[in-house]
C-alpha cells in the first residue's frame, strides 16, 4: 500500500476567521442576487396576473403573463400589441389592454366596427363587439388609444381617454399559466 501525504491545510478545522469569510461570501452572494432580481423586475421583465374579464377571449381572469418592460421604454409599441399600463385615473392600478391607435392615427367606432384612419381595422385577434358608436379621435404624438377585447364591459380609452407613453409599463410577451393555455404574444 502506498502512503499518501495529506497537507496540513486539508486537515485543519474551520477557524472562526474562515467561517466569517464564508458567511460574508454567502451574504454578498444573496445581496448580489437580490439586487439583480430587483433590477430585472424594474427594467426588464414583470410577471402580471389578469384580474377581470375585459380582455376575453384572449386573456382570462387569473392568467399569468410575462411582460417585457424594455420595448415599452424604447417606444416599441405597435398596433395590436397587448400591453400592461398604469390606469390613468389611479396610477397605482395596472390594466391590460390592446393598442389599437398609434400616434398620428384617427380612431372611430361605428356599429361595432373599429375604424383606423378611415378604414375598418384589420383585426388579427378575436374581440367581442360593442355596438356603441364613438366619434373620431385623433391620437397625438406620445399617446395611444387602447381597447379591451371584451369591449362591452371594458374600461378603456373610450372612458378614460388616451394613454401617454409614460403610462405603458410593457408589452405582454407570453402567458405561462394556466398550462393548458400557454401562449406567446
Amino acid at each position: 500500500m502506498t502512503d499518501v501525504a495529506l497537507s496540513p491545510v486539508a486537515l485543519a478545522p474551520t477557524t472562526p476567521r474562515t467561517g466569517a469569510r464564508l458567511r460574508y461570501r454567502f451574504l454578498f452572494d444573496v445581496g448580489l442576487g437580490a439586487a439583480l432580481m430587483a433590477a430585472l423586475h424594474l427594467f426588464v421583465l414583470q410577471i402580471s396576473i389578469v384580474k377581470g374579464h375585459s380582455m376575453e377571449p384572449a386573456l382570462h381572469d387569473g392568467d399569468r403573463l410575462v411582460v417585457d418592460r424594455i420595448s415599452a421604454n424604447f417606444g416599441e409599441v405597435g398596433r395590436g400589441d397587448v400591453v400592461v399600463l398604469r390606469y390613468p385615473r389611479n396610477i397605482s392600478v395596472d390594466f391590460v389592454k390592446r393598442v389599437v391607435g398609434l400616434p398620428g392615427d384617427r380612431i372611430a367606432m361605428k356599429s361595432g366596427l373599429l375604424y383606423v384612419n378611415g378604414d375598418v381595422a384589420d383585426a388579427s385577434f378575436t374581440c367581442i363587439e360593442d355596438r356603441q358608436d364613438m366619434a373620431e379621435v385623433a391620437v397625438p404624438l406620445g399617446a395611444y388609444f387602447v381597447l379591451g377585447d371584451n369591449r362591452p364591459i371594458s374600461c378603456d380609452s373610450r372612458e378614460f381617454g388616451l394613454v401617454g407613453q409614460g403610462l405603458i409599463k410593457g408589452r405582454v410577451r407570453a402567458r405561462f399559466w394556466p398550462l393548458d393555455r400557454v401562449a406567446m404574444f
